[in-house]
């Protein structure tokens, strides 16, 4: 397996490892875990391609990785997971692989939440739920109703969000407020704009410290952008239906390696 991080004085850095089998144990420091992990969860559609079946059956596999990693997540101590599930650009896939998508919360939320009731896991979902099928919107709603209580990680999904939609959303509040005048042009600032996106709920975990992409993709795809600036980003060939419990230690491990300046330097 190959785990990169883009570096943002010298591009994209890739750094090779030997993958871990299930029982290899990753070392890694408890008292440093990344508060929020955001994963963009990616090839579904091609690990259900290379066993000669449709996409959505990699989909269905996929449900299941999710709940297995919100559930070591949790354990670890992550404070936010938040999993890319359905962007705004993936209305263009065909109609069957986006009604089963849209299917995939109502079944997945019917039975996985009374399990995150008893983990103290707390359901946030995140995008434009105006524009999702009734039947969507209602086992969304459900979910984040019946977890309401639970105080322990947040496991958040951005369901039909897109970062670049949800920019122009913030910016749209703002010029709302200035025009109503509860708000002056020059105090806008970084704390004003981070209040207006979607994550601001998450605070004081608004930004991830950790993001990670499956499937040897490099990019970000239109995902968090402003909340990204000074996250650690990790890339690993594993598909997500393959993804497991290690995958994501040695996500965290590589991680606790990296050096952290967010633009100064350390004395």
């Amino acid at each position: 397996m190959s785990l990169g991080f883009y570096n943002l004085t010298g591009g994209i850095s890739v750094f090779s490892f030997r993958q871990t089998d299930d029982s290899e144990q990753v070392a890694i420091d408890p008292q440093r875990i990344p508060a929020h992990v955001a994963i963009i969860m990616d090839g579904n559609g091609r690990w259900a391609q290379k066993k000669h079946r449709p996409r959505v059956f990699g989909h269905k596999a996929g449900v299941e990785t999710i709940k297995q990693i919100t559930k070591h997540a949790s354990h670890l101590g992550v404070k936010v997971l938040t999993l890319y599930a359905f962007s705004t650009e993936n209305w263009k896939r065909p109609d069957q692989e986006v009604n089963y998508l849209m299917q995939l919360p109502v079944d997945f939320f019917d039975k996985f939440v009374p399990e995150l009731v008893r983990e103290n896991v707390r359901v946030n979902v995140m995008g434009y739920h105006d524009r999702l099928p009734a039947k969507t919107q209602q086992a969304v709603d459900k979910a984040i109703a019946d977890t309401a209580q639970n105080n322990g990680m947040v496991l958040n999904f951005a369901f039909n969000y897109g970062g670049r939609a949800e920019i122009v959303t913030a910016v749209q509040r703002i010029a709302t407020k200035v025009q109503q005048g509860q708000l002056a042009p020059a105090d806008i600032s970084d704390t004003t704009f981070s209040e207006a996106l979607m994550t601001a709920p998450l605070a004081p975990y608004a930004d991830p410290d950790l993001l990670i992409r499956t499937s040897g993709e490099e990019r970000i795809s239109n995902f968090l952008l402003w909340q990204i600036a000074y996250s650690e980003l990790v890339f690993t060939d594993r598909l997500w239906p393959d993804f497991s419990d290690q995958d994501f230690d040695q996500a965290v491990q590589e991680f606790q390696q990296r050096d952290r300046r967010f633009g100064g330097v350390k004395k």
